[in-house]
């Protein structure tokens, strides 16, 4: 901006009277004193006169006895020779103003109004002598019918425009997203919304009001507010499943189920949220010695035990090993629990993920989809939703999650569908089926913070094959064997010899390879226990198992 001083350009015009030229000086009648002006015609005041062409520098207004107002005016004569001489505010002539030596910043001048409508030059007499008029050009900013981004245009722009705010004032709306919904206050709602635009195709959820939010449709909005929802999947094949968001007011009843597992390292990732975990072995397994893989039997409780604890473990009827964290084997939790729970219930009391099954199902719901199924609780959240309705039936309603659609809509004036202050009794779905692409989405917002598992070890392939080999052989030696040597088998021998000691040159590692450490159960009980030790051999390229004696205390 220009930080150089401007004059006002005295105007050409003359003013008629004394009170007119004063009304319309740029500035406040005190601020622009003192003021100059002259006369064209003789100015008579009882016995004095003033010629024409004096100058009269105007110092001060002042009152009259008999309520006039005048102005005192400095008038300088021959020789030097001055007086003050007050003037009417009435007194009626051909006055014109005298060049000013006040000056003004261009930021004053902008400021004010009257000083705009004035013309200036620059103050420093080097510079131009053209009357300057400032004009300040001004950004427009406005709002377009039915659209919600702001017009920007200069004020300088030439277009005719004409006021139709009377014409357009009952149709002129705003549209408005779902979050900007929310952030009404309480008072606007409930409310009769109109859809200015829907969801789109790209469908998050498979239900049957999802198909009626169309361009011009109406809806009822309730409230809005935040609402506990859980992500639940049944287990049914990969073709067929199907996953719900399930909201915490369901009234059905569930009862846990036990969770399956197809190998050490998901029983280990399951007893890390769940420090009570107990499982069984389903299905035999097979010893390897080489690669410290222990024979398992169906039917075996296992109960993990955690190596911070450092406890020593005397229980009688228990067997102590290790397990890598790369066997395969089949597992199934060990459940006492027979309760039935509500699904807020479940959240509260145990961790996720979580195997349910509905024995109660939701006597509000026509059709309760999660009937009849073997469920799978995969996560819980809390979302922003807004609780709507249509205006065929006002009492049907349903939660929109804000987050998981996209849809614009304003509020109209029309009236609610019910009596005033009767409002209906509102019975909200519990129940929405969602489909892959809201899984998609769900799945890349809730892991993008998540730092993925380790990775178990990978199995030695080379000791297993050549395992392989000298049990094919020695499977086919036993067979060929006289009877007599499997007459000399007796009772005496032992399912699971003890591995070999470890070398002696071999210190007791401060780092295990990825093992975990069971107790397994011989007695008739169905509890177990799982933890975790990730430790690695140095320069051990398979895994031992050491005899129980070596882990007593």
């Amino acid at each position: 901006m220009n930080t150089g001083l401007f004059k006002i350009v005295p105007e050409q015009m003359p003013y008629s009277t004394v009170d007119e030229m004063m009304r319309l000086r740029p500035i406040g009648l005190e601020s622009s004193l003192p003021f100059t002006f002259t006369s064209r015609t003789k100015i008579t005041i009882g016995d004095f006169t003033l010629s024409p062409g004096k100058e009269l520098t105007v110092r001060c207004f002042e009152q009259l006895e008999d309520g006039n107002e005048c102005i005192r005016c400095f008038v300088r004569g021959q020789q030097e020779a001055s007086a003050e001489v007050c003037i009417p505010l009435s007194t009626k002539g051909e006055f014109y103003e005298c060049e000013s030596e006040e000056c003004f910043s261009l930021s004053e001048i902008m400021t004010s109004s009257s000083l705009r409508s004035r013309r200036f030059c620059f103050a420093n007499t080097t510079k131009s002598k053209q009357p300057l008029l400032f004009t300040p050009v001004y950004q427009i900013h406005a709002i377009m019918n039915l659209r919600k981004n702001i017009l920007k245009f200069p004020s300088s722009l030439e277009v005719d425009v004409i006021d139709v705010t009377d014409i357009c004032k009952a149709d002129f709306v705003t549209p408005l997203n779902l979050t900007e919904i929310l952030s009404q206050p309480d008072e606007n709602f409930p409310a009769v919304v109109e859809i200015l635009e829907g969801p789109g195709s790209r469908a998050m959820f498979k239900c049957n009001w999802l198909s009626e939010l169309k361009t011009q449709n109406k809806l009822i909005f309730h409230k809005k507010g935040s609402t506990a929802l859980v992500l639940i999947s049944n287990l049914k094949s990969r073709k067929a499943q199907q996953y719900f968001l399930v909201s915490q007011h369901y009234a059905g009843r569930f009862k846990r189920r036990p969770r399956e597992f197809s190998s050490v390292y998901e029983v280990y990732a399951a007893s890390v949220n769940v420090p009570g975990l107990k499982v069984s072995v389903t299905r035999n397994c097979e010893e390897i010695e080489e690669e410290g893989v222990p024979a398992l039997s169906v039917g075996e409780h296992l109960e993990i035990v955690h190596d911070e604890e450092e406890e020593e473990i005397n229980i009688v009827g228990k067997e102590e090993m290790y397990l890598p964290m790369y066997m395969q084997g089949n597992f199934v939790e060990v459940l006492a629990d027979n309760k039935k729970y509500k699904l807020k219930d479940l959240g509260k009391e145990f961790s996720l993920p979580m195997d349910v099954k509905v024995v109660t199902k939701d006597s509000e719901l026509e059709n309760d989809p999660l009937a009849t199924s073997n469920l799978r609780i995969e996560a819980a959240m809390v979302e922003p939703v807004i609780q709507a309705s249509f205006l065929s039936c006002p009492g049907q309603c349903f939660d929109i999650p804000s987050k998981w659609l996209s849809m614009s809509v304003y509020f109209t004036n029309e009236c609610l569908p019910w009596p005033r202050d009767h409002p209906p009794k509102c019975r909200v779905e519990t129940v929405t089926e969602v489909t892959d692409e809201f899984l998609y989405e769900f799945r890349k917002q809730t892991t993008a913070d998540v730092t993925p598992p380790p990775r178990p070890p990978k199995r030695n392939v080379s000791t297993s094959k050549s395992i392989k080999k000298s049990k094919k052989k020695s499977k086919n030696k036993a067979e060929t064997a006289p009877s007599k040597e499997l007459a000399d088998l007796t009772l005496s021998w032992k399912k699971r010899p003890p591995a070999p000691p470890a070398p002696v040159s071999i210190k007791k590692p401060r780092i295990v390879k990825s093992i975990v450490r069971v107790i397994v159960i011989k007695n008739a009980l169905s509890y177990y226990e799982l933890p975790f030790f990730c430790s690695q051999l140095n320069s051990m390229s398979h895994l031992m198992l050491p005899t129980s004696s070596n882990f007593a205390g």
